[in-house]
């Protein structure tokens, strides 16, 4: 007598896997969506704190130009900031920065809307945050 298994039994264990990984794989992508867009907002809010942190310090006034902000906040001593942000990509989001003596705006834009983020960001003088549920993808 042959021990095995049949065609119709592997045929049946095939599609519960393939009925469990229908379920699961988007429940993985949805995680992970979130979890870029709560990275986005962090870091939204780390280059705000930095800046309020900086104007704090210097009468109220925020730290130049967005191209140099980033050299310039990470070259003091303490840094205000550990790393370059404005113009990079985090997380599945770009990070754009318009800052001058008087203010700033920073925004995060997912790099896709399918599986970076499905929302964008941005924070204003004063660390006022605010999203946008439309998504524009930055590029």
């Amino acid at each position: 007598m042959r021990r095995g298994f049949t065609l119709v039994e592997i045929m049946i264990v095939v599609a519960i896997i393939a009925l469990l990984a229908a379920i699961a794989i988007p429940n993985l992508l949805r995680a992970r969506i979130t979890a870029n867009e709560s990275a986005a907002q962090a870091t939204l809010k780390t280059i705000s704190t930095a800046l309020e942190t900086y104007a704090g310090a210097n009468n109220g006034l925020y730290a130049g130009s967005a191209q140099t902000t980033d050299d310039y906040l990470r070259s003091m001593t303490p840094p205000y900031l550990n790393k370059a942000y404005c113009g990079q990509t985090e997380n599945g989001y770009t990070i754009g920065c318009t800052i001058n003596t008087g203010g700033y705006t920073i925004t995060a834009r997912p790099t896709s809307c399918t599986t970076s983020g499905t929302r964008s960001f941005q924070i204003t003088t004063g660390g006022v945050l605010s999203t946008d549920a439309t998504c524009t993808p930055a590029g």
